[in-house]
C-alpha cells in the first residue's frame, strides 16, 4: 500500500566516498580508507527515501550515456522509483560527488554536475496528476525548478523546496523560487546564507518566512530543527543517535517531511518530528542511499516510550 504520490525533480550522482580520521584543512593531505562508490544525488536520494517511506514516487532528472548513469537508473528502478522521467544525454557525463567523511559523520562534498546541469521540467504536468507534493533541490538548474514549481502550483500540488546546495551568491531567481514554494527546508548554514546577518537559526527562519513562503524548516544538526508557520515557532529536538555518516540524513529528513506534511496530513510540528526521526536513522548508518530508513523504522523510533522522547517547545512569533 502506498501512502501518497511524490514527484521529485532533481539530481542523480555517483558518490565516491573516503573516510578520514579528521577533515583536512586547506592545503593539507590526509590518508583515508579505500574509495567507496555508491548511488547518490539529492534528487535520487530523496526519491528513494520517499519510496522507502511508503510513497509512490517518480523522479525527473538526467544522466549521461555511461556506466554510472545506467547503474543509477537501474538501482532506483529496483528500489521501486519510476525513472521514466530520467533522461539520458550523450552531451556530458553523469554527475559525480566526491565525499570526504570524518569520524563523527561530518563531511565535505564537491560535486561535478555533469548531466544534472541539463535537467529541464519536461512532461511534468502529466506526472503531477494525483500527486501530493513536488520535491525540489538545487543540484539542477534553478530555471528548471521554477518551471516545475509553476506547473505544480497550477495543478494544486504542494511545492517543498530543499534549497541545497546553496549557490555561492543567491540571487533574485532563487528568491522567486522560494516565493513559489509552500515549504522551504534548509540547514542553519544555508539559512544564514539566504538572510545575511541572521546568524540565529530561529531569527533566520522567521526572516525566510517573511520573504513569502508559508512554512520554513531549518535543521540544526544534533539540536533538531526549527519549524516556522504563519504565527508560531516550534523547536523539535533531535533524536539522539551515534552519528556515523550525515550524507543522507538531510535527504531522509526532506522526504519524510514532504510525505507526512502533504499526503499524511500531519501538522507542521508532527511532520518535523517525523522528519527528525528519519534523519537520525540515516545519520546512524554509512552511505547516502544505503542509509535511508523504511517507514516501519521511523514508526518504531517514534513509538519509543515517552520518557525517552525529546520535548517539543513552541511559541508565537
Amino acid at each position: 500500500m502506498t501512502l501518497g504520490k511524490i514527484i521529485v525533480l532533481g539530481s542523480l550522482n555517483m558518490d565516491l566516498s573516503i573516510r578520514v580520521p579528521r577533515l583536512p584543512r586547506p592545503g593539507e593531505t590526509i590518508a583515508g580508507t579505500d574509495v567507496v562508490r555508491g548511488a547518490g544525488g539529492k534528487g535520487a536520494n530523496q526519491a528513494l527515501a520517499a519510496r522507502r517511506l511508503g510513497a509512490q514516487v517518480a523522479l525527473v532528472g538526467m544522466v549521461g550515456a555511461d556506466q554510472f548513469g545506467a547503474e543509477l537508473r537501474d538501482g532506483l528502478a529496483a528500489g521501486g522509483v519510476d525513472v521514466s522521467g530520467v533522461g539520458v544525454t550523450a552531451d556530458g557525463p553523469t554527475g559525480v560527488a566526491l565525499i570526504v567523511v570524518g569520524p563523527d559523520g561530518d563531511n565535505m562534498i564537491t560535486i561535478s554536475p555533469g548531466a544534472n546541469a541539463k535537467v529541464v521540467a519536461r512532461d511534468l504536468r502529466a506526472r503531477l496528476e494525483g500527486a501530493h507534493a513536488l520535491l525540489l533541490q538545487l543540484e539542477v538548474p534553478i530555471a528548471a525548478c521554477r518551471a516545475a514549481a509553476d506547473a505544480a502550483r497550477s495543478a494544486g500540488v504542494s511545492v517543498v523546496l530543499n534549497a541545497a546546495p546553496l549557490p555561492e551568491r543567491p540571487g533574485a531567481d532563487l528568491t522567486e523560487l522560494i516565493r513559489r514554494s509552500d515549504v522551504l527546508v534548509v540547514n542553519e548554514t544555508e539559512a544564514a546564507g539566504l538572510v545575511p546577518g541572521r546568524a540565529d537559526p530561529t531569527d533566520a527562519a522567521v526572516a525566510l518566512r517573511d520573504l513569502g513562503v508559508p512554512e520554513v524548516v531549518v535543521t540544526i544538526g544534533e539540536h533538531g530543527a526549527i519549524a516556522v508557520g504563519a504565527n508560531d515557532v516550534t523547536h523539535v529536538p533531535a533524536f539522539p543517535v551515534d552519528a556515523v555518516d550525515a550524507v543522507g540524513a538531510g535527504d531522509a529528513f526532506c522526504a519524510e517531511f514532504a510525505l507526512a506534511r502533504t499526503a499524511g496530513g500531519a501538522d507542521l510540528r508532527t511532520a518535523t518530528r517525523r522528519a527528525c526521526a528519519a534523519g537520525a536513522l540515516a545519520a546512524a548508518r554509512p552511505g547516502a542511499q544505503t542509509s535511508l530508513p523504511r517507514r516501519d523504522e521511523v514508526d518504531r523510533l517514534l513509538s519509543t516510550p515517552a520518557s525517552r522522547l525529546p520535548e517539543v517547545s513552541e511559541h508565537a512569533t
